[in-house]
């Protein structure tokens, strides 16, 4: 029986309402729940394909393991010993070390129930403040800015001021790619008014920068002398509402002597625009009816990420754009629920409910309301520095739940050093398949979307239910249940009150979580899943006997501190933690793509999701790589003072010269390296301690590779295939799989690899991986002399897979005939000619496979948008593909948008 759960999606911060069809215990699809106001039913191409993500239960974690010893195998264990096993050896470190040498590090991808329970774990049972999670790697710097400015976490804005905001300013945001959903209300705002602004500040003329009406293409880094010099121009043409500064704010003044020198001329030089444009974006910015700033990780990425909020900040405060619909600073949650993350005081550096490590009175609260004592009034090691301290040897035993650092985290070989020092890792996790699973002492299989009930917070404020449609496979358990049951094994070996953790439900969890929050700035109060499940989901604060929560904050302009009083803050403009130099003469930036998120542990189970972007690749600037010889498609390496990675080049116009450009995305378990962090430097903020992922001093340089392979084969489960392919891929200079989707539904993982000389043995263990068994009809071609081995599969009249080693032409033909499916033609011998060079056509439109070249056909031919949308499909389903339809546009001015 088909049954429609209500749920929330999983991915960005945008916490898009999902309807999630099952059916006999399986999630055979979801759609946008067109009740829910974040999304109104809306969904981008990474929430549409979810339930493909569980079609199949290989690559996810389905029993506990053990690993006996540091160099044996993990092992197939009940959970009652693995739930000991762990509380046993935690309790040892801390009996031998002290509380400090364990630590937890978590996700902003848990819910706040399970995020609840492992903060409760860790400050109010072990009295440790060792818990951090990777919302540091993405959100601390807008954290730490709002605080100082004005007194409190969270954002004063909400979705409604996207339709409200006359003046729209992007800053580090590549919100088309990251943010769609959102994206799509904008670009409908903005085509009813089109007197709408658009200003976007982005080193990279992304699909969304080629929309705007006035695009800063600002070097890597130079964020606060831009804002510096925007405020100087509102300061000195009079466009400070100076009324309110007086009223609401204190610190003017001295800000005001600080920008006197960074004159729109200096800021356009340090930043690389004209000086005429940062004139105009402050006009536009100080004069608009209402100025809004979206912000994501170009700000927060950033050895200055919290100077970079408070610089943005600042400008809010002296236009008095904030406090009214369409105004304000908007920071855009990278993760589902890192703000529910921050709301229960999960990170090192918060207890919960906004509460202060170093605020005595906020610890004794928090101890009356919990029943301990004796909480721990040193802050916690954050992400970077916890690894560190586990490197060193200080650190003795880490549990890891729901993400990746081995991927994620800057200089990722000083983290794998770090795990392997480590006395004791456990890793909590849904997927087997990450590049921090194969360190785990421990790994405790957990549930996942679809399979888990609680609430998350998205990024306006916005408590959303997720429930459960299906029942986790196998062994998984819900993250807050594993804490859960730890901590009162753990509370037993520390002769603590087991009944601290008496939870039975996510209810429960809840429950306790609210009351902490009464009387705070985020009282929740008045909320309960019953009120959640009558009225929908409910923005904070949300106190006792309110009837909805509260959409904006400060709109009396009296703010949380202690005089009601915003404060401007200083930002002198400093350079980047790692400048360029003669060894290092390239900016390396780092972002998102519009069809893969994060470490692609979901993502990447996904082949539809690999059409818009197939592979990996740095992204150069045209003219820099014809100076140095580099051609389309070649492959480089890319080399900092940390590590190295070998990448294919894209050429392109969209970077700077002197700026390259890679995807965070790409990791071991689809490339032969961990990904463009091998090369990251690890410099962090000094206030939020925030790494600086964005920028890093990096050479290019072209290798010589002559040897290329070419594999794929068609399979039913191409993520067990992944799994057997994958160990072989760190083997060679270059690799990289993908997995492709045919057009008949199967699936078809792809395999390429690059090296100085060729490995016969290496090539058989992969011929051996792929599965491309001698009795299905192996047809084999080698050329002695030249090096090249030509093999290619049968099953019946299909081609079912093939290797080309030495020389890989002819793959794309071949590849062809392995997503088309259909009857060879002919004699099977002329399968080794090689025919024409297939290239597949590049998608555009995930939703309705709609490619590059039918667009451009239709665009020359006079189709406008509507047309392009009710002929082809294309731009009519999420909308995704917007944004590149209209630079597509672009090309061909004459056509009609």
């Amino acid at each position: 029986m088909k049954t429609v759960t209500r749920s929330t999606c999983c991915y960005c911060g945008v916490g898009c309402g999902v309807l999630i069809e099952s059916e006999d215990g399986r999630i055979t699809g979801v759609e946008g729940d067109p009740d829910h106001p974040a999304n109104f039913g809306r969904l981008c191409t990474k929430g549409r394909t979810l339930a493909q993500t569980v079609r199949s239960t290989s690559g996810r974690a389905l029993r506990p393991e053990i690993r006996t010893t540091r160099t044996a195998a993990r092992e197939s264990a009940d959970w009652d010993s693995a739930l000991d096993l762990v509380a046993q050896r935690f309790a040892d470190v801390i009996e031998r070390h002290g509380p400090d040498a364990v630590a937890f590090y978590v996700s902003g991808q848990l819910l706040t129930e399970d995020y609840y329970v492992f903060n409760k774990l860790a400050k109010g049972l072990v009295r440790t403040n060792n818990i951090d999670t990777n919302s540091r790697l993405c959100m601390s710097s807008a954290v730490t800015g709002y605080k100082m400015a004005f007194g409190a976490d969270g954002p004063p804005t909400c979705y409604d001021d996207l339709e409200h905001a006359r003046t729209v300013l992007f800053a580090g945001s590549n919100m088309a790619y990251a943010h769609p959903v959102l994206f799509r209300r904008l670009e409908e705002a903005k085509a009813r008014d089109p007197s709408v602004r658009w200003i976007v500040v982005d080193p990279r003329r992304t699909d969304m920068a080629a929309m705007a009406d006035l695009h800063l293409a600002i070097e890597p880094g130079t964020d606060v002398a831009l804002f510096n010099g925007m405020l100087h121009h509102l300061i000195w043409e009079g466009l400070v509402d100076r009324d309110y500064v007086n009223a609401h704010t204190s610190g003017f003044d001295a800000l005001k002597a600080l920008v006197r020198e960074y004159t729109p001329r200096l800021a356009a030089e340090i930043c690389g625009v004209d000086e005429r444009d940062v004139i105009r974006a402050a006009e536009w910015f100080g004069q608009s009816p209402a100025a809004l700033s979206l912000y994501c990780m170009g700000l927060n990425q950033s050895s200055h990420g919290t100077q970079k909020n408070l610089a943005l900040i600042n400008l809010h405060l002296a236009a008095r754009q904030i406090g009214r619909p369409g105004a304000g600073p908007f920071s855009l949650t990278g993760q589902p629920n890192a703000m529910g993350g921050r709301e229960v005081g999960g990170m090192a550096t918060m207890l919960a409910a906004h509460r202060d490590i170093d605020n005595p009175a906020h610890r004794a609260e928090l101890e009356a309301l919990w029943g301990v004592s004796g909480l721990s009034a040193r802050p916690g090691l954050p992400a970077v520095e916890m690894f560190d301290a586990v490197r060193r040897g200080e650190i003795k035993a880490l549990w890891i739940a729901c993400t990746n650092p081995v991927h994620s985290l800057p200089d990722i070989a000083g983290v794998r050093e770090a795990l392997e020092k480590a006395e004791f890792v456990v890793v909590q996790e849904a997927f087997t398949q990450t590049d921090t699973v194969p360190y785990a002492d421990v790994l405790l299989p957990a549930s996942s979307w679809g399979e888990k009930a609680g609430t998350a917070t998205n990024s306006e404020r916005r408590i959303s239910r997720v429930r459960a449609a299906v029942d986790a496979p196998g062994e998984a358990k819900a993250d807050w249940w594993i804490a859960n049951e730890v901590a009162r094994r753990l509370a037993r070996h520390l002769h603590a009150d087991e009944d601290l953790f008496g939870f039975a439900t996510p209810q429960a969890v809840f429950d306790e979580h609210r009351l902490l929050t009464v009387g705070r700035d985020l009282d929740i109060g008045g909320l309960s899943y019953e009120r959640l499940e009558s009225d929908g989901p409910q923005q904070w604060p949300f106190v006792a006997g309110a009837s909805t929560g509260a959409a904006r904050r400060y709109e009396n302009g009296v703010f949380a501190t202690g005089d009601g009083r915003a404060r401007f803050n200083l930002t002198p403009y400093r350079p980047v933690a790692e400048p360029v130099d003669a060894r290092y003469p390239f900016r390396l930036v780092t972002g998102r793509l519009r069809d893969q998120w994060h470490g692609m542990s979901r993502t990447g189970r996904v082949g539809a999701l690999f059409a818009h972007a197939p592979e990996p690749a740095l992204s150069m600037n045209r003219a820099d790589a014809a100076r140095r010889g580099i051609r389309e498609g070649m492959l480089v390496s890319v080399a900092s003072r940390r590590g190295a990675l070998v990448l294919p080049v894209q050429l392109t116009d969209d970077v700077a010269s002197g700026t390259v450009f890679a995807p965070m995305h790409w990791n071991g378990q689809f490339l032969n390296s961990g990904g463009i962090n091998e090369t990251t430097i690890p410099a962090v903020d000094p206030y939020s301690k925030q790494p600086e992922l964005k920028h890093a001093a990096v050479s290019v340089q072209a290798i010589d590779l002559p040897w290329r392979l070419s594999a794929a084969r068609r399979c039913d489960d191409a993520l067990a295939l992944q799994a057997a392919v994958q160990p072989l891929m760190a083997e060679r200079r270059y690799a990289s799989l993908r997995i492709e989707t045919a057009d008949d539904g199967c699936e078809v993982l792809v395999v390429t690899a690059a090296d100085a000389v060729p490995d016969a043995a290496w090539i058989e263990r992969l011929h051996d991986a792929l599965g491309l068994a001698r009795d299905l009809n192996l047809l084999e071609y080698r050329d002695a002399r030249r090096g090249h081995q030509k093999r290619v599969v049968w099953r019946d009249a299909l081609v079912h897979g093939y290797l080309l080693s030495g020389d890989a032409n002819g793959a794309a033909g071949l590849l062809a005939r392995l997503r088309a499916g259909e009857p060879w033609q002919g004699p099977r011998h002329a399968v080794f000619v090689d025919g024409p060079r297939v290239q597949r056509e590049r998608i555009v439109c995930n939703c309705k496979q709609v490619t590059e070249t039918q667009i451009v056909e239709a665009i020359a031919s006079g189709a406008d948008l509507a047309a392009l949308k009710s002929v082809l499909g294309c731009g009519s389903v999420c909308g995704s593909c917007v944004p590149e339809i209209r630079r597509l546009y672009d090309k061909a001015p004459s056509a009609a948008l």
